[in-house]
């Protein structure tokens, strides 16, 4: 399944026939996992508690943040 992460097209896998992946499992194939982010979908905010039960279809347009230090 296609989906636009960042602004760039990136393939993920579906765990099986007919699953639509979480938003939580997008996360872990792209190393993200037990990581400190803010995501949103669509353009909407998601919060951490939120990612499990939030479906990613085709096309959907994930961005993720990590935070930085400096100032």
């Amino acid at each position: 399944m296609k989906i636009v992460v960042n602004g760039a097209w990136r393939e993920v896998a579906l765990a099986g026939p007919a699953t639509t992946p979480t938003l939580e499992a997008v996360l872990g194939q792209l190393g993200f996992a037990n990581r400190a982010v803010a995501t949103a979908l669509n353009g909407g905010f998601i919060a951490a508690g939120a990612r499990a039960g939030t479906a990613v279809r085709e096309g959907d347009r994930v961005e993720i943040v990590a935070p930085m230090q400096g100032g």
